[in-house]
């Protein structure tokens, strides 16, 4: 499955911006794909705003969060991957997310179960299935 990530920072920079508050972000400005400008991060993070009135062409895609922006009048290009975004929220209200390392990290495996166990589901299934055979529920309304 993919990350659930980027559908939660869209929903709540959706649900910030509805209710007429400013939805910031902190991004890990180390992180080796991280587009900002130099020197507008403190001690490797930055916090940034990602409100419509403050960028254009804001796009909060699966990869990351990409939009333009103006840092001492001169427009920037910015890029936030998805693994570096820490949190997001409101700027009035502090009302928002952090989010874990661990968001990134594929969801592992389900464990299989073992012989037995699947002889035993099957077994069950099949016996699910003959008790289920027999008077009808249904009923004929006329």
């Amino acid at each position: 499955m993919n990350s659930s990530k980027p559908y939660i920072l869209r929903a709540l920079h959706e649900w910030i911006s509805d209710n007429n508050l400013t939805p910031l972000v902190l991004v890990n400005s180390t992180h080796q794909d991280v587009q900002i400008p130099t020197g507008i991060d403190e001690d490797g993070k930055v916090v940034l705003n990602v409100s419509y009135g403050a960028t254009k062409n804001l796009e909060i895609v699966n990869e990351g969060i990409l939009f333009d922006a103006r840092f001492s009048g001169v427009s920037q290009n910015l890029y936030l991957p998805m693994a570096a975004i820490l949190a997001i929220y409101a700027r009035e209200n502090g009302q928002g997310m952090m989010f874990g390392s661990d968001d990134d990290m594929p969801n592992p495996e389900p464990p299989q179960p073992s012989k037995d166990k699947k002889a035993q589901v099957i077994k069950h299934k099949k016996s699910s299935a003959k008790e289920k055979v027999g008077k009808s529920f249904l009923k004929v309304v006329k």
